[in-house]
Parts: structure tokens; sequence; C-alpha cells
């Protein structure tokens, strides 16, 4: 199984913070390896103290699955074919925010989790740590 490095989780963080500050939020930033397991993390100054957790949860969310929290949570509404899912993996966060990290082959070595602002500002600076990574 290929995972994400240190320096690469540190690219991701790094560049996911340049976001943060470019829009004007402040973020928690969780990045986990293959195994889903904490490989960096980063809480900007007067970042909420929920969103640590609700990070960390999304960006593993996203590496179970391989797919973007937010497009697990167009399929876990009701009626949906993951519909509680929520409830899965001692809990899970179905709102955008968790990426995929893959590397410069395709393949995915890890995760972003971001927590902090809207779900659009959430994705947007999770999506840039994503694609620091190469």
């Amino acid at each position: 199984m290929s995972d994400i490095t240190l320096a690469q989780a540190q690219s991701a963080v790094a560049a996911a913070l340049e976001k943060s500050k470019a829009i004007g939020v402040k973020m928690n930033i969780a990045i986990v390896d293959a195994g889903a397991n904490l490989k960096a993390f980063a809480r900007m100054e007067n970042a909420w103290l929920g969103s640590i957790d609700i990070a960390q949860k999304k960006a593993r969310t996203a590496r179970y699955f391989d797919m973007n929290t937010g497009d697990i949570g167009n399929l876990s509404q009701p009626g949906g074919s993951l519909y509680n899912i929520e409830h899965s993996n001692g809990g899970l966060i179905t709102f955008p925010g968790g990426v995929p990290i893959k590397d410069g082959s395709g393949t995915i070595i890890g995760a972003i989790g971001v927590s902090g602002d809207s779900v659009e500002n959430d994705h947007a600076v999770a999506s840039a740590g994503a694609a620091a990574v190469s």
C-alpha cells in the first residue's frame, strides 16, 4: 500500500493554510495516511475548538470510502443508498470538507479534512491541500 509521506502531508497542510489565509477563514486541517491514521494537523489561531474533531473525521471518512465527503453526503440522504452511514465507523462526517489525496500516478495515499467555516470554504481549502501533493 502506498502511503503519504510526512513531507507530502506537510505540503498539503501548507497549501491549505495558504488558501485559508487567502479567503480569510480560520481552519483546522487534518491529514491522514492510507490507513486513516493522523499524519499531520494544524489549527489556525482562534479556529473553532469543535472543528478539530470534525476535520479529523472528514479526513478519515474521505479515506475510508475514497471519495469526497460531500459526495458521500449526497448518497446518505433519506432514501439514498448510504442512508445512515454516518453512524458507522465510530461516526463519520458526510458533508463537504474531506478529500482523498492521490500521488502522481493517481493512487490514493491519504486524505485531508478541513473544518472551520462554511462547507463550501472547507471544501475549497481541502481541495487546495490535496492538489499540492503529487
